[in-house]
């Protein structure tokens, strides 16, 4: 039993098996085959060699030819017994060998796969497989090397994120600690100002909580939208009235500008009204006094543009591909009071993803100003969806 086990675990054992018994069921028919049909080929042979040896026209015929009739099959039969003896045998070495063939192709990189796999299941997310070819054990090992990478990526995010969450909430923290300790030694006075002081710091904690649970829930796509035909151009002018205060305060002007008979989108309005707070709330962080901001809403391609062009400090062309990843600073020594949550450009990415759109950014260079452009489908024609 415990043999029959270790046999039906090993694939080179089912392997051979397989072979072994397509060989004995082939040699079992071949045998059936000549036992049933011996006797009626056999006597035809033998009627047709006593006729050509005239061995009927002879005294004794009769007993000569039974004689001969048995003698014939015996030989007969001892013969096809060995044939069918040495086919065998050669058939069983054969498929010895050909199981040994195709183990080694088959098990040999499933045997790879099972040890990298626990190499990777132990923390070694670089470990990757060789590919043994073009065909499905190739396609097997391609897919398994896209997972492994895959796994390897998730788990930089996370150790990344961890480090940003923590530099993050290491800012307000220490400055709570600070004031805390101050109105504890005296060395701060127990006033309005003092105490409105920690509140700042721990809205800011609040306000990065809230935005690190939105990432979160934005990079697992399971942010809820409710979808219905809108007109993007009104959202715009609602997201930028909202904001207007702002910029008036800080002497920034802000322009929109909205292209006629603007087609419908489909879109989550509160969703797309957050990803336009966003880029206009950037815009107006790196845009200095006297500057400029226009928002820019038109249509083309079967799909509605939005641009939020600033006239402020500009991007170089390095900082571009990584403006929408978490955390991301491109100067690092501005302070996180002044800048955000360095995540309001991720969620902004995923949210216009998720509306089927795409979103990137543009900038001459640095001093000159930078545009944030995003897409949205248009909603077809009635008489298209129709069709």
């Amino acid at each position: 039993m415990k043999l029959l086990a270790i046999l039906r675990q090993r694939l080179a054992w089912k392997l051979f098996l397989s072979y072994l018994v397509i060989i004995l069921v082939g040699a079992l028919i071949l045998a059936l085959t000549a036992t049933l049909s011996e006797p009626d080929i056999l006597g035809r042979h033998i009627s047709y060699m006593q006729t050509v040896m005239g061995i009927a026209s002879q005294a004794g015929a009769g007993q000569s030819g039974a004689a001969l009739a048995n003698n014939l099959r015996d030989n007969f039969v001892a013969a096809i017994n060995e044939i069918l003896l040495v086919a065998t045998t050669v058939s069983v070495m054969t498929a010895v060998a050909v199981s040994l063939f195709t183990a080694k192709r088959i098990v040999g990189p499933l045997r790879d796969m099972t040890t990298v796999s626990r190499r990777i299941a132990a923390g070694s997310y670089h470990q990757r497989v060789q590919m043994p070819g073009e065909d499905e054990l190739g396609t097997l090992a391609q897919s398994f090397n896209q997972m492994a990478e895959t796994l390897e990526q998730t788990e930089l995010r996370r150790m990344a994120l961890i480090g940003d969450v923590a530099h993050e909430l290491r800012t307000p923290l220490s400055s709570i600690r600070g004031t805390m300790e101050g109105l504890v030694d005296g060395v701060l006075p127990a006033e309005p100002s003092t105490f409105l002081d920690v509140q700042r710091e721990v809205t800011r904690l609040q306000r990065l909580v809230h935005d690190l649970e939105e990432l979160s829930r934005a990079e697992a796509g399971q942010i809820p939208l409710d979808l219905h035909p809108g007109d993007l151009g009104a959202l715009a002018r609602a997201a930028a009235d909202r904001l207007r205060v702002q910029f008036d305060d800080k002497g920034v002007c802000l322009q929109v500008d909205v292209a006629s008979a603007l087609p419908p989108v489909r879109m989550d309005a509160s969703r797309i009204t957050q990803v336009l707070v966003n880029l206009l709330g950037n815009a107006l962080q790196y845009t200095p006094t006297s500057g400029c901001v226009t928002v820019r809403v038109w249509a083309g391609d079967h799909q509605a543009f939005v641009a939020v062009h600033d006239t402020g400090l500009g991007v170089s062309a390095e900082h571009l591909p990584h403006l929408f990843e978490r955390f991301y600073r491109v100067d690092r020594s501005r302070s996180r009071a002044g800048g955000g949550s360095g995540i309001g450009l991720t969620i902004s990415r995923h949210l216009v993803e998720a509306h089927g759109g795409r979103i990137w950014a543009e900038s001459p260079g640095v001093g000159q100003g930078s545009t944030f452009t995003f897409t949205l489908p248009e909603v077809m024609p009635h008489s298209k969806r129709a069709s």
